[in-house]
């Protein structure tokens, strides 16, 4: 008992402290680009950010074919030694080499599609990031099978840093458009070298592939489901860049992005984490459905109020953000945050799935989802414009994490009642911040900016927190355990 007992722990330490790491000096990281980013876009104008989001889908579909599934598996294989990383990084320069030329011969296409000639020289200046994948999946395949994102949080923290200072003088220098490739590059390029020397990954590739086949399938089922995942997600500016003009599209781009800040900036890097668990404790399902059921608690205590809150106040969070002239985005911000606890509670199911060695579970829920948000984007964008496929997320989503959560729930060691029992308490309390927080917004109106936005965000707060001691006391008591343990 004893035995079994002391690795157990140790893990949890281990996994204490990289949550505390990867999630800490991500919140800074991410406070210096956010800071960076909105300065950026109270400088550039919507329709810089409309030709961006064109190219954004072929990067996003083309990004999800890197490689990084592959190094998951290198992950998930307790059993790989140095020759499968010196395959995994041979193979991983053969595919992002393929994937830069055919974004380079792909651009002239992109452009025509989108009447935007400027797209062209866009894509392929952006093709230069696929040259440092290779080394970035590396230096993170090595530091996550050592449970090691302290390092990985210093690299990603300078790097932020890097791309935050390329950011603010493009955009202060005139560079208008190019800013949003350059700062990129800049943030890729420092990633990637510092990832490589601070794993000592130094290492020559293998381009011998023959023994390579359990990380080729692996890495092949996870990359078909990520393939479907970006119809799912880019299916909406593949139909609106179409139909709406680039300062539409500006507005809609940026809505979602403001709506998406918690899912897309503080989920991966706790998923990192956690797929990194999972794959350790695999053979411990109870382990693992415990380990899943506190990530779900602890991670909607926090995505809940961020979600309805920025709902809430998304008037006056755009202006005082963004400037007067990005108002139009406010009413498409309100719509899309709240369908993010949603998509939320959608992401977490995949990196304990795939871990558990069945990554078809999630590709079956991408390929779901790769048929219902398109058509939900079409017909929304043909009844009402951008505000239509904005509420097609908030209809869409809900149903695809029910089934979602139906395909996981079983392979995870949990029933649906449990998931229900930790989401609950949160949702309560933030239908009840959201509800009290819009009511006082109408009797201030009139207010300052400043002190409008600082009244709803306190008031938010604290009918949040106040909500969860009185009803749900223990989520508390659960993070301040994290935290005081880490």
């Amino acid at each position: 008992m004893t035995a079994t007992a002391a690795p157990t722990e140790n893990l949890r330490d281990q996994v204490r402290k990289a949550v505390i790491w990867r999630s800490g000096t991500q919140i800074v990281s991410q406070l210096i680009a956010w800071a960076s980013t909105f300065l950026v876009i109270r400088i550039l104008s919507p329709s810089d950010y409309g030709l961006y989001a064109m190219t954004g889908v072929v990067l996003v579909l083309l990004g999800l074919l890197n490689g990084y599934s592959f190094a998951n598996a290198v992950i998930q294989d307790r059993s790989a030694g140095k020759e499968q990383l010196r395959q995994l990084f041979g193979l991983l320069i053969v595919v992002n080499g393929a994937l830069a030329l055919l974004q380079i011969l792909a651009a002239p296409l992109v452009a025509a599609y989108f009447h935007q000639p400027q797209v062209a020289d866009l894509l392929r200046v952006q093709s230069l990031i696929y040259l440092t994948n290779p080394f970035l999946s590396l230096g993170y395949a090595v530091l996550a099978r050592e449970m090691d994102f302290r390092k990985q949080a210093q690299v990603n923290m300078a790097s932020a840093v890097i791309g935050a200072v390329v950011a603010l003088a493009g955009a202060l220098g005139g560079l208008g458009v190019w800013t949003l490739v350059a700062a990129p590059l800049a943030t890729f390029a420092s990633r990637a070298f510092g990832m490589v020397a601070v794993a000592k990954a130094w290492m020559w590739p293998s381009f011998d592939f023959r023994s390579a086949r359990a990380m080729a399938t692996y890495g092949g089922v996870v990359m078909a489901g990520q393939i479907f995942w970006f119809i799912q997600t880019q299916a909406d500016i593949v139909i609106a860049g179409r139909v709406l003009s680039a300062g539409e599209l500006g507005y809609y781009t940026t809505a979602l992005f403001l709506a998406q800040l918690f899912v897309n900036k503080v989920v991966p890097p706790l998923n990192e984490v956690a797929f990194s668990a999972y794959a350790r404790i695999q053979d411990d399902p109870t382990a693992v459905a415990q380990g899943f059921l506190k990530s779900v608690r602890i991670v909607m205590l926090l995505a809940i109020p961020f979600c309805v809150g920025l709902a809430a106040v998304s008037g006056p969070a755009v202006e005082l953000m963004l400037g007067p002239k990005w108002l139009p985005a406010a009413p498409l911000v309100a719509l899309l945050a709240l369908a993010m606890p949603f998509m939320t509670m959608h992401v977490m199911f995949a990196p304990a799935t795939n871990a558990l060695g069945q990554p078809n579970i999630g590709t079956r829920t991408s390929v779901l989802g790769s048929v219902l948000m398109p058509l939900a984007f079409l017909l929304g964008v043909m009844l009402d414009g951008a505000r239509g496929i904005s509420f097609a997320w908030l209809v869409t989503y809900p149903l695809l994490t029910a089934i979602s959560a139906h395909w996981s729930l079983p392979a995870i060691g949990l029933k649906k009642r449990e998931l229900l029992g930790a989401v609950l308490p949160p949702a309560l309390a933030g239908a009840a911040m959201g509800l009290a927080v819009v009511t006082l917004d109408g009797l201030i109106a009139q207010h300052n900016l400043w002190l409008r936005l600082g009244l709803l965000m306190a008031a938010g707060g604290a009918i949040y927190g106040l909500w969860l001691v009185c009803f749900a006391r223990d989520r508390f008591s659960e993070v301040l355990g994290l935290l005081r343990r880490s």
